[in-house]
């Protein structure tokens, strides 16, 4: 998930989390202006402009990372409230765990049938591709 976070939906978030607009422009502005050149056989090949992702081993991007995981944290538990998700739980009375985050890894928890894998792929897909017009 890390190097395919939509930069609309990391924007939104920001916003979202209520960061000025200021802020969140120069952030922005940090992350979509990056560009690679690549140096193959000795010979330094043309610019690449990523479109998508946070970069890694860049300083800034552990904590735009925890915008994003945080948002989807939010949509993945509102999941579980609305009863499209049902996380995993370890005995009857114990809370049930859609998903949990490490750094930059996701593990997901749910069951295996076609509603419930429809809502995640949704959740994942608006982290990763933005929001809709409609969101």
């Amino acid at each position: 998930m890390y190097d395919h976070v939509d930069w609309n939906y990391l924007q939104h978030a920001m916003e979202k989390l209520g960061f000025h607009r200021n802020w969140v422009q120069w952030v922005m502005e940090c992350v979509t202006t990056v560009r690679y050149r690549v140096r193959f056989n000795g010979v330094l090949q043309n610019t690449i402009q990523p479109t998508h992702g946070l970069r890694q081993g860049d300083p800034l991007s552990p904590y735009l990372f925890l915008f994003v995981a945080d948002g989807l944290s939010k949509l993945l538990q509102q999941g579980n409230r609305t009863g499209e998700i049902q996380g995993l739980r370890v005995c009857r009375n114990a809370p049930a765990v859609s998903h949990l985050l490490f750094a930059d890894d996701s593990l997901l928890f749910f069951k295996a049938d076609e509603r419930q894998t429809r809502s995640v792929k949704e959740a994942l897909a608006k982290v990763l591709h933005g929001y809709r017009a409609n969101d």
